[in-house]
């Protein structure tokens, strides 16, 4: 369905321009949790293409049929056997394509405001609004909505996310752009092999109808973009690894944080050796046996983050607090999964603290907290949670249930404006209403790349004015 701003000029279905020769797949432990999620919403705001409106839908429609032939499984349909097992049928039934006019809309006004909320206008650009992953049993895996715009064009997204995760789907997005600009041969191939621990006996008992998404989709959210830039991320990692401490150079007092705001070609002089800022850090923290463990960059702005909402809910010192963190499976089983294993294969990490806790203690030990579950979670635990799940077959429980709970989504590792259809790489990257709610945060990367991430923030409007008046958390905020 297209949003009533917008006109639906066109709707088909397009079909891999070659026959699948792919079996059925098994949905694995890590797909059939997502039954209950909504379908991933995510696409890319383009400037206009320099030629005509009707030769980019021709050729988009061309390089969707020649991608669904790489990618076989999204051209399918989710079909239950009598013993109650999922699995994604590769029939060639085509995936829906749709071209909406939205002339009246410039790409500015996608962009947002200056204090970057994201404008109600993006989740338009979206197809299966709402819905959950489940219908993919008799609607399509895949709609592409492409959205003509005064000045640009919006490519939309929406897949199922029992059948992708966001690797899957961003090599299925990244293919697509490939194929579009008249790439010959894809530079990544997608594996579709189903031999490992993650496909199991198990069945999920499943309600009538299907299951339905754990949340509420009624109560009032904002929605908001914070850009951090590669030099305020890096003050930040070095806040909480190095607690700004100062380092002697003849006398003089240098900050660690300014250091690590410089190139890390930049050398600074000691009197017997010269060292990057990043290497002496580095030797550094080898040196002091408080501090053994490099805490990454990301794991420093979810510390930040964690806390500074957490200060915005304003929780009992008592209350729970949950922290929770999709991480990659592939390459943490044993043996690995090949890179671009096709499919869901990530688990949802969580760390508890109290309240008190998470604003008593320093930035570094909220940190911490979540670095060791991240380092943890290898093969052990990958198993050790597929058995969990086998003894308890059940959908994932998305939201905020308690009040003080939020759930990092997506990656900013992922190559998300790796995408030049064939006149540049995108504006910005958006994603629709899909599995929003208080304290659903999506990391993107930032477009300039070099290590600046775009967090996606949606929290209850009195937490959002919490967060954006809070001292800690804004010092690191870029300003648009």
């Amino acid at each position: 369905m297209v949003s009533q701003s917008l006109s639906l000029l066109s709707k088909c279905t397009v079909f891999p321009n070659q026959k699948s020769t792919l079996g059925d797949l098994k949905l694995s432990v890590s797909d059939l949790p997502m039954l209950s999620c909504h379908y991933i919403q995510k696409g890319g705001l383009f400037t206009k293409p320099p030629f005509s409106i009707p030769d980019l839908i021709s050729l988009l429609k061309n390089s969707l049929s020649q991608t669904l032939t790489h990618f076989p499984p999204l051209a399918g349909r989710l079909t239950t056997d009598q013993n109650g097992y999922v699995y994604i049928t590769c029939n060639d039934a085509g995936v829906e394509f749709i071209h909406a006019n939205g002339s009246h809309i410039h790409v500015r006004d996608l962009l947002g405001s200056t204090d970057g909320d994201v404008p109600e206008a993006v989740k338009g650009c979206f197809a299966f609004d709402q819905t959950v992953s489940y219908e993919g049993h008799f609607r399509p895996i895949l709609a592409v909505q492409v959205t003509e715009l005064a000045d640009g064009v919006f490519i939309g997204c929406a897949v199922n996310h029992a059948v992708t995760d966001g690797t899957s789907f961003w090599n299925f997005f990244n293919t697509f752009a490939e194929l579009s600009r008249g790439v010959k041969r894809i530079s990544r191939t997608p594996d579709f092999s189903r031999q490992s621990v993650l496909i199991s006996p198990a069945v999920l008992k499943l309600p009538e109808g299907g299951p339905k998404v754990t949340f509420s989709g009624d109560s009032p959210i904002r929605e908001r973009i914070f850009r951090f830039s590669r030099e305020s991320i890096l003050k930040l990692k070095a806040r909480v690894n190095y607690n700004y401490c100062k380092l002697e150079d003849n006398g003089a007092g240098i900050d660690i944080a300014e250091l690590m705001g410089k190139q890390s070609n930049d050398t600074l002089k000691f009197p017997d050796r010269k060292l990057t800022p990043l290497a002496w850090l580095r030797n550094a923290v080898s040196r002091d046996s408080n501090s053994t463990v490099e805490i990454s960059s990301f794991q420093s702005l979810c510390a930040l983050l964690w806390r500074g909402i957490t200060r915005a809910r304003k929780l009992p010192a008592s209350k729970t607090t949950t922290f929770r963190m999709a991480v990659n499976c592939r390459h943490r089983l044993e043996p690995k999964l090949e890179p671009m294993y096709f499919g869901n294969a990530i688990q949802s990490i969580p760390t508890y603290a109290a309240a008190g806790y998470v604003l008593g203690r320093d930035l570094r030990w909220c940190a911490e907290q979540l670095n060791k579950n991240v380092m943890a979670h290898g093969n052990g635990a990958v198993r050790e949670y597929v058995e969990d799940w086998e003894r308890d077959p059940r959908c994932f429980p998305l939201g905020n249930f308690d009040g003080a709970m939020i759930t990092m989504g997506s990656s900013p590792r992922f190559p998300m404006y790796d995408n030049d259809f064939g006149w540049g790489r995108p504006v910005a990257v958006r994603s629709g209403r899909a599995n929003k709610f208080d304290g659903k945060i999506s990391a993107f990367p930032g477009r300039e790349g070099g290590g600046c991430v775009d967090l996606e923030v949606v929290l209850a409007p009195g937490t959002m004015a919490g967060l954006e008046s809070d001292p800690e958390f804004m010092q690191y905020v870029s300003v648009y």
